[in-house]
């Protein structure tokens, strides 16, 4: 083979490049508070108790770290079932965003404050709730948190086969359960 042929074949690789980050953001995601984050001996237990589907914890460790990719469509599936994802997350970029933007805004609805503040600016002007936004990057400021851009803002919810179950009833629910069974 030549170094053409092998270089091809090193870029056309990457399908699973970030399946370590992707799987370990999930993770994260869905069990925030790092002292009640189960090992992945526990989180292979849930999956296994949720799907029926079994993958070893020691296999969920090193897909998260990196050390393994040899990952098959099956149990790609299992872990997009588990943590309420389409499969398409892991080896899609842009499904990948998607995702992520809807998952920050299901973990940001988790807050009585945040889902009340968002249900009261319902119906205002335009005006009005630029100013509300106004509002809120100012106060994101002075508290020093991270800005929010446009772009980072979840698209709206779509109903399509790749809409995510957050656009479904009792989405908080199934955000503080990965692996839920749906009905």
């Amino acid at each position: 083979m030549d170094r053409g042929e092998a270089d091809h074949r090193d870029t056309s690789r990457p399908l699973l490049e970030n399946l370590d980050e992707r799987l370990s953001h999930l993770v994260s995601t869905y069990y925030p508070d790092e002292r009640k984050r189960p090992g992945y001996a526990r989180l292979a237990q849930l999956i296994h108790e949720s799907t029926g589907k079994t993958i070893s914890g020691t296999y969920l460790w090193e897909l998260a770290t990196g050390r393994k990719r040899n990952v098959t469509l099956e149990q790609l599936a299992v872990l997009a079932e588990f943590f309420g994802v389409p499969l398409e997350y892991f080896v899609n970029d842009e499904v990948s965003r998607r995702v992520d933007a809807q998952l920050k805004l299901a973990i940001a609805l988790r807050d009585t404050k945040v889902r009340s503040l968002a249900l009261r600016a319902e119906g205002l002007s335009s005006a009005s709730l630029d100013a509300l936004l106004t509002i809120v990057n100012e106060a994101r400021r002075v508290e020093h948190l991270e800005h929010v851009s446009e772009q980072e803002e979840p698209p709206p919810p779509t109903r399509t086969h790749d809409a995510l179950p957050y656009d479904a009833p009792h989405a908080d629910d199934r955000l503080d359960r990965p692996g839920a069974r749906r009905h």
